[in-house]
């Protein structure tokens, strides 16, 4: 087990590294996990890496939904390695140090990429909404330009508004405590360790949050509410379960991802025991990226041919 690391500057004790704990469980425990892990982010990698493959080299999916759907697979590849190989360390030396500007670029990269992820499941409910309730329009609405333009306008927006964060993160006095009991440097554990005023840090949560994912989330309900009565609308019972098809899947992705981000974040944690945090921290981290190919594949028919096709150059 690391031992805490301290320094000094100007008579003042101040912290140079953190020490993650992750679970805490026996020797056994901890290898059944570093390979359960190990293969789930394995298998994150392959089915992430193969959605995106089959939308660049399949000409049927060059279309803006699953444009969309790669760079969401994609962010399902970033998040969890700025997570998990980190976190196999840990779970093998039963803890593990790191330094203080590690933990703050830990933080950054898993704020732009959730960040990213919010606003992007809201663009492609903007996708869908239009695609049902104005199809007439789509063509000229959702050109490739305008795609690429709200896909950077998401990644730039969260590398912009979590710099902000993490500058007034960086900027805390850390004097006290170092243990994190977490399995990742995450805001709110860290934040609980400043040693200093921490009022300005909770003020930008609570206004930034708002763009970041409230919004998002509105812009998603308000999607869905339109598109739902613009179905409903449709006469025949066939037309009906085609334009609910084409958004389950996503429909089934927003459901799962927010959920859980609204579990951690919004709900109060009054009550909650930090080996259920930690289960909840995973959920967003690792679990969503992981099913998301898989839902996206096993519910949507255009995935599977271009599979099919693929697998099938491969034997001929």
């Amino acid at each position: 087990m690391p031992l805490m690391v301290f320094g000094q500057e100007n008579n003042k004790t101040f912290v140079t590294e953190f020490l993650l704990l992750g679970f805490q469980v026996s020797h056994s425990k901890r290898i059944f996990l570093f390979c359960l892990f190990l293969m789930v982010y394995l298998m994150i990698i392959c089915g992430n890496l193969l959605i995106f493959i089959l939308v660049s080299t399949s000409k049927n999916l060059h279309t803006p939904m699953y444009l969309f759907i790669s760079q969401l697979s994609i962010s399902d590849i970033l998040l969890p390695t700025d997570i998990v190989p980190n976190l196999l360390h840990i779970l093998l030396n039963n803890g593990g140090s790191v330094t203080f500007i590690n933990c703050i670029t830990q933080c950054y990269c898993f704020g732009v990429l959730e960040t990213f992820e919010c606003l992007l499941l809201a663009v492609m409910s903007y996708d869908r909404y239009v695609a049902i309730c104005n199809p007439l329009h789509y063509i000229s609405v959702m050109t490739s330009g305008h795609c690429v333009i709200l896909t950077l306008f998401c990644f730039l927006f969260g590398l912009s508004l979590i710099l902000i964060y993490t500058i007034t993160i960086a900027n805390l006095n850390f004097c006290g405590a170092n243990i994190i009991d977490h399995l990742f440097c995450d805001f709110v554990p860290l934040i609980d360790l400043a040693c200093s005023d921490t009022f300005i840090i909770h003020l930008e949560i609570y206004l930034l949050g708002t763009p970041s994912v409230f919004i998002p989330a509105t812009i998603i309900i308000m999607s869905y509410t339109y598109i739902v009565v613009a179905v409903l609308r449709i006469p025949s019972s066939t037309g009906r379960q085609k334009a609910f098809s084409t958004c389950s899947s996503h429909l089934t992705v927003v459901s799962i991802f927010y959920g859980t981000l609204f579990s951690i974040y919004v709900v109060p944690s009054k009550g909650r025991t930090l080996t259920v945090s930690k289960i909840l921290s995973l959920l967003y981290t690792v679990f969503t990226p992981l099913i998301n190919p898989i839902i996206y594949s096993l519910r949507n028919e255009d995935i599977k041919k271009a599979i099919q096709g693929t697998v099938h150059k491969l034997v001929i």
